[in-house]
């Protein structure tokens, strides 16, 4: 049986207070059910996930740089650095593999310092607004482009 491929299911900071941060933003469930609900997507797909959050930029770009070797590619909430990380964009650029970012809240109806996004220039899609229903759409669709070799 071949190796499945495997994406990088990665998370920004407070990511890890889903469920209990501004649950009226950003829902009920919790960090947890979203590694569940991408566990579950991922099989679906036939594809691994390797599921991480950080509250730390230079961690976040240590894994991007780590999925350049072990990955074939990345679905990135990189919440608050979204708007502030030219290093996690230039890692990002960097990698050479699909990239999906995905918001779990539609980042463009929000304050204006939200609205713009240094990971998007390096992301092969964008989700955002969907709740967190966006990283199982994410793995879908980073599973096509893997099939079709994109």
């Amino acid at each position: 049986m071949a190796e499945r491929p495997l994406i990088y299911v990665l998370n920004g900071p407070n990511l890890n207070l889903l469920g209990q941060r501004e649950p009226e933003l950003y829902g009920r469930a919790t960090l947890d059910d979203v590694e569940a609900l991408c566990a579950e997507r991922a099989d679906q797909c036939g594809v691994a996930i390797d599921f991480r959050q950080t509250n730390h930029e230079g961690e976040l770009v240590t894994w991007v740089q780590e999925a350049r070797v072990m990955a074939q590619g990345i679905v990135i909430n990189p919440a608050g650095f979204t708007t502030t990380s030219i290093a996690l964009m230039d890692a990002l650029l960097a990698c050479d593999m699909p990239v999906i970012e995905v918001h779990i809240t539609n980042i463009h109806r929000r304050e204006e310092f939200r609205q713009h996004s240094y990971v998007s220039k390096a992301a092969s899609g964008v989700i955002a607004g969907l709740g967190v229903t966006g990283y199982a759409l994410a793995i879908e669709a980073l599973s096509e482009l893997l099939e079709a070799g994109e």
